[in-house]
């Protein structure tokens, strides 16, 4: 394969379903801009992202621009496609996302990172790429460039989960919680993998550790809560906090978070109210906390009233 061979965009044959749109090919997208955004569901930074993309895709379209998401799913339950069609809904995503189970499209495009943009000129060769969020401006000059036009950018304003980070206060990272990817464990017995135990947790719980309290199974990818009342407990600092959370096949599970041992009030994240109350309901990522006083080191505290939650990564923002 040579150089300028590698710099075609690849096929999207690769697909396992498309959403939005009959699938694309070679013909329906001779001539036009392309722009590819590799996603998954339950990814912070993707959508911190997705304003922009989606804005994008709005404002150029009758200029020759095609946007295609490519959801590739990073958890098991990632690869059904009615979590995925929700979060098509809630993120009012208009335009064609190509579903990619078996990750022939990710591995055809050689890709390692959600999110990522790939953008392709009208004779299809990938003239840019970027990976991760943020260069907002730069891409934006870019679809311009290769679509031959020059105006003002877009304005894009994230809300609730779509909201910027607040970099400069930032001080936690991802955190994965399953086996695989674990670390900073802190409860007082060593954790066992693959069965169910009960755990407690620390008299105090040091910076960016966590800890499980009562019956859970620790898995691979995620742990899951055997008995009611379990709960996992993270210190933090950052304004944000998130929690990828799936209920499995059981129905919605009803949750309450603390935060330093009282109810959020005005700091609650989208997904839980100023009493601490939410519902577990589908597998997403969960905003659990936003800090509305100075951002400062916290304790958060998730406990789940019923059986069955399955908890996947902490993200921060």
């Amino acid at each position: 394969m040579t150089v300028l061979e590698r710099l075609h965009m690849p096929s999207l044959g690769g697909a396992t379903e498309w959403l939005n749109s009959e699938p694309l090919g070679p013909a329906e997208l001779r001539r036009h801009v392309v722009l590819v955004n590799f996603w998954t569901l339950t990814c912070i930074n993707w959508l911190r992202q997705e304003p922009y993309v989606r804005a994008w895709s709005q404002a150029y379209r009758n200029d020759g621009l095609v946007v295609i998401g490519v959801h590739t799913p990073e958890f098991s339950f990632e690869h059904e496609i009615d979590r995925v069609r929700p979060a098509i809904t809630a993120r009012g995503i208009d335009y064609p996302v190509a579903v990619d189970n078996d990750y022939e499209i990710w591995s055809a495009f050689d890709n390692h990172y959600w999110p990522a943009l790939y953008f392709v000129d009208a004779d299809g060769i990938i003239r840019d790429h970027h990976f991760g969020e943020g260069r907002y401006e730069q891409s934006e000059r870019v679809i311009q460039r290769l679509l031959g036009i020059e105006r003002e950018l877009v304005p894009v304003e994230g809300l609730g989960v779509e909201a910027e980070a607040d970099w400069d206060h930032l001080r936690t990272p991802e955190t994965y919680l399953g086996y695989g990817r674990s670390e900073h464990f802190a409860s007082p017995d060593d954790a066992a993998f693959d069965e169910r135990r009960a755990y407690e947790l620390p008299e105090s719980l040091r910076f960016n550790h966590w800890a499980l309290a009562g019956e859970w199974t620790i898995g691979s990818e995620s742990v899951v809560l055997d008995q009611a009342g379990g709960s996992i407990a993270y210190r933090f600092h950052a304004r944000d906090a998130h929690l990828v959370l799936s209920p499995g096949a059981r129905e919605p599970i009803p949750f309450r978070v603390l935060l330093d041992g009282e109810a959020p009030g005005p700091s609650h994240g989208v997904d839980v109210d100023e009493n601490g109350n939410g519902l577990l309901r589908d597998g997403r990522l969960y905003q659990l906390v936003r800090e509305q006083d100075a951002v400062r080191e916290r304790t958060l505290e998730i406990t789940f009233l019923e059986p069955g939650a399955e908890a996947y990564v902490f993200t921060f923002g």
